[in-house]
């Protein structure tokens, strides 16, 4: 986009910029040249660090340029909330390889840059992006739109977004932006509905490292807020100031605008209320939904890159042929790679952007109340009880508990997609508690669906006293009517006041793409508590009556790609928090349970004709009549082949599943799901999604606070001293190694200081200095008493961490007992001696009757011998002749050898 007319700044103070002023003001700060040479002939890229203090805050920059190319666009790259530079530094490079002069930096409190976080205040943050802008003008590699305007573009992720949008709201010499998964109004985003956002709004704080990092006013309006949990009129100004909406009808520069669909901090409508205004102002816009976002999921990063530098290239270099892709993209994720496992993804297009409210239909809505007994979750043999009769055929009465305790669970932060992609699998973990919601049914599906914006619903709310704060969510609900799916585990809350009540008001929905299938129905839930949510302390009760259809937004016009190269998309969640949840869903069933076991109460663990058959076989068997039984203080290894039946094992042992015969004592307690004793189990199983902009102590207390517990039962200083971290823990995740990152999973599985630990797989992609530390973190736990069970295909490392075995192949308990025993029975045996044999007399041992082999061990001080029919004695008396200096005889086996002969029945 070509202007050949000087910028004007829309600063409320004025402000000097004179170029040879601003370069000698520059200082530099360990400036260094750092080149990579790409195999495939790309440009070599430059960067240099500095810190400009032009009169104004320290900013930490770093600028990339590639050789050649002349003057040409820049790009001013943005980080994400409680990271820095360096988090982008793989995209700068990208960007400076392809022709752009590149700059990035740490905003303010961040990094090595001063100043305290002003959450994009406009007279700080902001002002800093125009400090910026000015040094790029005097850059000779940088194109100009005229004296002291560079041509330049605006991009970043979250807090990055933001500042991109407000950039080209305040300085019009911005050129085009591209915002990620970010808001438009910060307010909305943490107050939506008039409702406390607290979670989310808590993690802000926890990750820019404590309220005393942010400015006065911020740090002192989230502290009222979060006593209160009510936002006042004055937290809504101050966030209002700092968002893009408060300079909407300023930004008018070509916008692609990114968001995530797995995202509860900035959802999908935040985008939509960005593309409205931008559109208005006459510029070009162009909005993409990924399938990920601050929930986590696959946030499509290469793809996303490669769609900003076209946008770029069209509306910087001016490259008309550049392919900026369709006005509106949503990517869909359906099916399994049946060779991988991996989530299908692919692309729908439309040629322009719909809005959320496009192509409606409407579906009537029946009341089915919320039941007495039991929760209304979404996992599989859930149910949806229609008890509790409502006041009226479409009326139902909701209660909100005192201290809004306990909560119902949507989202949580950081997990809704691993939650999501659970959910649609039937083992979702919404849950909703018995009385303390209103469902609505539609009548099953003639025909399928696709969802695509933000359902609305108008209803009449009347609360006993006050405001009503409610929460709604749309469901799929199977055929069955058992099995329910929340659709990116979204939840949107509302407030109504008095003078609101008693009459039909709208309610929005959460914004989705999700396709509901032929026979399913749509299930509205209004609840009066959300886990991430501030509800009112006091109890009280509302009536909720619909008054009109369920309107369903549907976008005819988007046409789907083929279906593109799958994506991991599973398993995000933590075992342990998968485990917490479960308990969380199940905890409120009433089930009868076997009698506890005061003789075992010392047992951490005791399985007894434990059997599971394969989904849909008469006579085939996962695990059948496995029994052993692990004391305290032990280090038990679970072993066996793949298909042996150990992950089917643990998943029984975690409550997850039901056995079908047998049963499992953890304490004396007999497991079931929901049982009360696993607050006394940890798990890992796979690893942790942790969200990689909070450092790993943030990581791990909001876990905790998910969990409901007390703080202070999670012994979280005790377990991080066990697992070994120690600084790392005030860094942000995305820059821990692999290895930090399972002590990390670790370390969330041993918060509240479980007596007894499964892990699976512990030591999965870790190199051998980093088994070495998990094997001593195994240790260290175990050696206060508690138990750890181990399951792993690294047989060395069972050996050297583990002081018992369980041995299983093909679902039935091979050999259980001490490593010792179990490798020391066996031919081989180990000749311990004074002094290295000699080549002579080891080729003589060789050479004697009932003797397989011979070899000398690592050290040279002994032999390893393999008996084929010789005695014990008999080999003894012949090196006794043969003049070598024995110091020892006895058993030797390594596990390998043991564990080999074991499961192929005695023959290896």
């Amino acid at each position: 986009m070509e202007t050949s007319t000087a910028r004007r700044l829309r600063w409320p103070r004025a402000r000097g910029r004179w170029a040879a002023a601003l370069a000698a003001l520059v200082v530099l700060a360990g400036a260094g040249t750092w080149t990579a040479v790409a195999d495939d002939g790309t440009p070599a890229v430059h960067h240099r660090d500095r810190t400009i203090r032009d009169g104004g805050t320290p900013l930490d920059t770093t600028y990339f340029t590639a050789d050649g190319g002349g003057r040409r666009p820049a790009v001013l790259l943005g980080h994400g909330f409680g990271g820095s530079k360096d988090d982008v530094r793989a995209e700068a490079e990208k960007l400076a390889a392809d022709g752009y002069a590149v700059l990035t930096w740490s905003a303010r409190g961040f990094g090595e840059s001063g100043g305290k976080i002003g959450l994009n205040d406009p007279g700080a943050e902001v002002a800093d992006v125009s400090r910026l802008i000015d040094w790029l003008a005097t850059r000779p590699e940088v194109r100009l739109d005229g004296k002291g305007d560079p041509r330049v573009g605006v991009t970043g992720a979250s807090y990055g977004g933001a500042v991109s949008l407000l950039a080209a709201g305040y300085d019009d010499r911005v050129d085009a932006v591209a915002p990620v998964i970010t808001y438009w109004n910060l307010a909305d985003a943490l107050f939506p509905g008039g409702v406390f956002k607290k979670l989310w709004a808590g993690i802000f704080v926890s990750s820019g490292g404590g309220c005393e990092k942010f400015e006065p006013r911020l740090c002192a309006m989230y502290e009222r807020v979060a006593a209160s949990g009510v936002p006042d009129a004055e937290a809504r100004a101050l966030l209002t100031e700092r968002s893009p909406s408060a300079v909407a009808d300023r930004i008018d520069v070509p916008a692609l605008i990114v968001q995530g669909q797995t995202d509860s901090l900035f959802p999908l409508g935040q985008a939509d209320a960005m593309a409205k205004a931008v559109s208005g102002n006459g510029a070009p816009v162009s909005v993409d939904w990924i399938a990920g976002g601050h929930d986590g999921g696959d946030t499509e990063d290469a793809r996303v890159q490669n769609r900003i530098g076209a946008w770029f290239d069209r509306y910087l270099k001016g490259d008309e042929g550049a392919d900026t892709g369709p006005a509106f993209r949503v990517t869909r994720t359906g099916g399994v790679d049946s060779t991988d496992g991996a989530a299908l993804t692919r692309g729908a297009g439309a040629d322009t952007y719909p809005g959320l409210r496009g192509g409606a239909q409407e579906f009537a809505l029946k009341a089915t109340g919320s039941g007495p007994d039991t929760p209304v979750a979404g996992s599989a043999g859930s149910t949806a009880s229609t008890g509790g009769a409502p006041s009226t055929p479409d009326t139902v009465t909701v209660r909100n508990p005192a201290g809004g305790s306990p909560p119902a669970i949507s989202a949580v932060p950081g997990l809704g997609a691993g939650l999501s992609q659970l959910s649609s699998l039937g083992v979702g973990l919404s849950l909703d508690f018995p009385g303390q919601h209103a469902t609505f049914d539609s009548a099953p599906l003639t025909s399928s669906v696709r969802l695509t914006g933000t359902p609305t619903v108008k209803v009449t709310v009347k609360a006993r006293t006050g405001d009503a704060v409610l929460f709604g969510k749309v469901y799929d609900v199977a055929p069955d009517g058992k099995r329910q799916e929340l659709p990116a585990q979204l939840v949107a809350p509302y407030r109504i006041t008095p003078n609101q009540q008693g009459k039909p008001v709208e309610l929005t929905l959460p914004a989705v793409d999700h396709a509901f299938d032929a026979g399913h129905r749509f299930r509205l839930v209004l609840s009066a508590t959300d886990l991430g949510y501030a509800s009112p302390a006091e109890p009280n009760t509302y009536t909720v009556t619909v008054d009109g259809p369920l309107s369903v937004p549907t976008d005819a016009g988007l046409t789907a790609a083929a279906a593109g190269l799958p994506w991991w998309t599973w398993g995000l969640p933590a075992a342990a928090l998968l485990v917490a949840a479960v308990l969380l869903l199940t905890a409120r069933r009433r089930s009868a349970t076997p009698a506890p076991d005061p003789a075992l109460a010392g047992v951490p663990l005791q399985i007894s004709g434990l059997a599971k058959k394969y989904a849909g076989a008469a006579d085939r068997y996962a695990v059948k009549d496995l029994g052993f039984r692990v004391e305290q203080g032990q280090v038990l290894g679970l072993l066996g082949p793949n298909g042996a039946g150990k992950t089917t094992t643990l998943r029984m042992l975690m409550g997850l599943i039901t056995p079908d015969a047998g049963e499992i004592r953890v304490f004396g307690q007999a497991i079931q799901p929901g049982a009360p004793v696993l607050s006394r189990v940890g798990a890992f199983v796979e690893g942790a999604g942790f969200l990689p902009h909070l450092s790993g102590r943030a990581n791990l207390e909001l876990y905790w606070q998910a969990t409901g517990r007390p703080a202070e039962d999670s012994h979280m200083d005790e377990a991080l001293e066990i697992a070994g971290l120690g600084d790392a823990l005030a860094r942000a995740v995305r820059t821990y190694s692999q290895g930090m990152r399972q002590r990390l999973a670790i370390a969330q599985a041993m918060l509240g200081m479980p007596d007894l630990l499964i892990l699976d797989e512990p030591t999965n992609g870790l190199d051998p200095p980093q088994i070495r530390e998990m094997r001593d973190v195994m240790i260290r736990y175990a050696a206060g008493g508690r138990t750890v069970i181990v399951s792993s295909h690294l047989l060395s490392e069972v050996e050297q961490s583990c002081t018992h075995l369980v041995v299983m192949d093909r679902g039935r308990l091979v050999q259980a007992g001490p490593v010792a025993e179990i490798t020391g029975s066996g031919d081989m045996l180990l000749v311990t001696t004074a002094e290295e044999v000699a080549e002579p007399v080891l080729r003589k041992i060789e050479a004697l009757a009932g003797v397989a082999s011979a070899v000398r061990t690592d050290d040279g001080r002994g032999l390893l011998v393999r008996l084929d029919g010789a005695t014990t004695a008999g080999l003894i008396t012949e090196l006794v002749r043969l003049d070598v200096p024995l110091t020892g005889v006895g058993p030797h086996r390594r596990l390998e050898d043991a564990f080999l002969t074991l499961i192929s029945g005695g023959s290896a």
